[in-house]
Parts: C-alpha cells; sequence; structure tokens
C-alpha cells in the first residue's frame, strides 16, 4: 500500500489505494454530488456523515469523470462542480518564507496549498464566474467556498508575475495568483 503513508484522509486515517485498483467499469450509479457539497442518491440526501466519509475515501477521478472505485467494482458518478468544499482557511507561519495555507474540507480532510496542491482560479461550470479551487488527491479538488475566500483575499498580495503586476496568494513557497493588479483594483 504504497499510498497509505502518503493520503490521509479526515482524522489522519489511510486512505484506500485506490488508484492501484483496476476493476471493470461496471455502470453509473445513481449519485451526484452537488455543487454544494451535498451528496444525493437517487434524489435523497446521504444524511450519514460517515458514509458520505466513507464514499469519499473511494471517489477517484479519470479525466472529466468521477467513480466509486473497489478492487472489483467501478461504478460512474455525477459531480456538479468539484467534489469537495473547502470550507476553512488556516494561515500558518505569516510571511513568504514560511506562510502555509492549509484548507479543510467539508468532509474533514486538510491540505496545504503548495507545489503538490495547486490552488487555481478558474471559471465554475454553473455560471462562469470565477473561483478558487484546491487540489486535494489524486486529480480530486475541492472548490473554496465563500468564507475562506475572503480569508484568501485577506492574505493576499502583488507582486509582478510572468512580467505583470499580480494579485494573488503564497503558500508553501509557491505564489498563486488570482487576478491582475487593474482586476484586483477594481474590485
Amino acid at each position: 500500500m504504497r499510498y497509505a503513508a502518503q493520503l490521509e484522509g479526515a482524522a489522519g486515517r489511510a486512505l484506500p489505494p485506490v488508484d492501484d485498483w483496476a476493476p471493470d467499469y461496471s455502470g453509473e450509479l445513481d449519485l451526484v454530488i452537488q455543487s454544494d457539497g451535498v451528496w444525493v442518491h437517487e434524489g435523497e440526501p446521504i444524511r450519514r456523515a460517515s458514509l458520505v466519509r466513507l464514499f469519499a475515501t473511494i471517489l477517484r477521478r479519470e479525466g472529466d469523470r468521477h467513480f466509486l472505485v473497489t478492487p472489483m467494482e467501478k461504478l460512474g458518478v455525477r459531480v456538479e462542480d468539484a467534489p469537495f468544499l473547502a470550507i476553512r482557511l488556516d494561515v500558518e507561519a505569516r510571511g513568504e518564507a514560511g506562510q502555509r495555507l492549509r484548507f479543510t474540507t467539508n468532509l474533514g480532510d486538510q491540505t496545504v496549498a503548495g507545489p503538490r496542491h495547486p490552488l487555481e482560479f478558474r471559471a465554475q461550470p454553473t455560471d462562469d464566474t470565477p473561483a478558487p479551487y484546491i487540489r486535494v488527491r489524486g486529480g480530486l479538488e475541492a472548490k473554496v467556498a465563500r468564507a475562506p475566500y475572503f480569508d484568501l483575499v485577506d492574505v493576499g498580495e502583488i507582486r509582478t508575475h510572468d512580467g505583470r503586476k499580480t494579485f494573488g496568494v503564497v503558500s508553501d513557497s509557491v505564489f498563486f495568483p488570482m487576478s491582475d493588479e487593474a482586476e484586483a483594483i477594481s474590485q
């Protein structure tokens, strides 16, 4: 289990090695992960948080598709935006030398933005307005919710990036651009 030491879910539990499993495609599951983070099975929200957390541990992304994967099955699920929401931001060791931005998802996973977990600003599929997303694990992402987004803006700074004045944030020695200076000033 090479991933057990690298990938940990909520509360530090080792995650199953879903990337090592290669089952045949088994069909579609009537499961939708809504853009607000609610997991819906057969039209009804899954109310047991422990069941959602269990399903999240076996979620895998392949291209633009998401699947629940076990050693024996691979079931397609629909994700409206990102499968997770980053609902909290903790700024550790402020300042460029060691600032780290730690995100906590709606399912309790924690991720520090940096080289292995990039923070990206792009259009949302629902309305094309820009929003921040962070890679949590594998190809899975969390959309940054409104409150932590405002926290990001609070720690943002203007730098020269790719020859332009750019507003962005630093985490784990990486600068993540949010917008160019003119956009940041006009908002």
